[in-house]
């Protein structure tokens, strides 16, 4: 039996973690990336290298060539995924704080229920699961309600429709993986989406970026790009082939809180009380929805939904700041307490 099936391994909670750090600081690095970068250049800075980090290994495993016969829906998943909502954040992140753009990116899992049972599915209600991702949300929403955390002015406002906008599209992005390019190996997805997208960005970069950038703003493109892109995508699919594509995206809850201590730490934003309230309901909410509330994973009992997921299904609860929504090793034949689709063959 995957280790997926019956909760979360210790291996699985290192990787939550790292993915919680790695993905929370990307607010941070776009926050200084854009003081002296436009947002396109941001966008094609962080894509192109993500791209040719991850292309030696996606040559190796010969994974390019399967996706680019779907090039028409790799590009899609790129538009959604990565074009539309990576100039998004670092353009709303030119008036609003990083920490507050992490906190609002984390209304992502409402967005995904919500498309959920308007296609007629009602696996998102299952009790245990949706009170850990409503708990979740609930201790998110403490944060947010801190004394000062909100900027105001038209300009915010706009900035924080732009990042509201940025979950929608976060939230539609997996039905893409799940229904159109569920048999195309990941990393080849990832790897073309990313070149596609950064050399389309790339003319706009170089007519929008008027200034000599700085060395802080330069240093934090290229974690942005090496660290935050490139290598979280890897620890993200070995985190996925761990716990499974359900629980996987769990660490979205975590993210704004890391990125709500990296602001006040580094750029002086405000931390309130209310983090520290917030801040443990997030965690617990996270425990509920991941394990079902069992201090030890049990391989037999009843898990997350209330029967099997099938892979479209499947994109339906898969909430991420990241491509690669659906398990490219899913176990065929999973049980009903897997919340994972049909297999196909590991690629990536």
């Amino acid at each position: 039996m995957s280790a997926h099936h019956a909760g979360f391994t210790r291996r699985g909670w290192v990787l939550f973690a790292i993915m919680a750090f790695v993905w929370g600081i990307t607010y941070l690095f776009i926050k200084e990336a854009v003081q002296s970068y436009s947002p396109p250049a941001v966008v094609a800075g962080r894509t192109l290298l993500g791209g040719l980090i991850l292309l030696p290994f996606a040559l190796r495993a010969g994974a390019l060539a399967a996706a680019w016969k779907h090039w028409p829906w790799v590009l899609a998943f790129g538009l959604v995924e990565m074009a539309g909502p990576f100039l998004l954040l670092s353009h709303a992140e030119t008036q609003l704080p990083s920490g507050l753009t992490g906190l609002l990116v984390s209304t992502v899992p409402l967005f995904a229920v919500i498309i959920a049972l308007l296609r007629g599915d009602r696996t998102a209600l299952a009790p245990i699961r949706l009170g850990g991702l409503l708990l979740g949300f609930a201790g998110v929403a403490v944060v947010v309600a801190g004394p000062g955390l909100f900027p105001h002015g038209p300009s915010s406002a706009f900035a924080i429709s732009e990042i509201l906008l940025t979950a929608v599209l976060y939230a539609i992005a997996p039905f893409i993986i799940a229904l159109k390019l569920k048999d195309v190996p990941s990393l080849g997805t990832i790897t073309l989406a990313l070149f596609a997208i950064g050399l389309g960005y790339l003319p706009t970069a170089l007519l929008t970026q008027h200034e000599v950038p700085t060395v802080r703003a330069t240093v934090s493109l290229l974690l942005l790009g090496i660290v935050c892109t490139a290598l979280a995508f890897v620890a993200f699919f070995a985190l996925i082939r761990e716990v499974g594509p359900v629980r996987a995206p769990l660490f979205t809850y975590v993210n704004p809180i890391v990125a709500v201590v990296l602001g006040a730490i580094v750029l002086a934003e405000p931390l309130t009380p209310s983090l520290l309230i917030g801040f443990p309901i997030v965690l617990i909410g996270c425990w509920f929805a991941a394990t079902g509330g069992r201090l030890k994973p049990r391989g037999d009992a009843a898990d997350l939904t209330t029967g099997p997921i099938t892979t479209a299904e499947t994109a339906e609860v898969i909430v991420l700041d990241t491509p690669a929504a659906v398990d490219d090793r899913p176990d065929r034949g999973a049980p009903p307490d897997s919340g994972a689709p049909p297999d196909s063959e590991d690629r990536s």
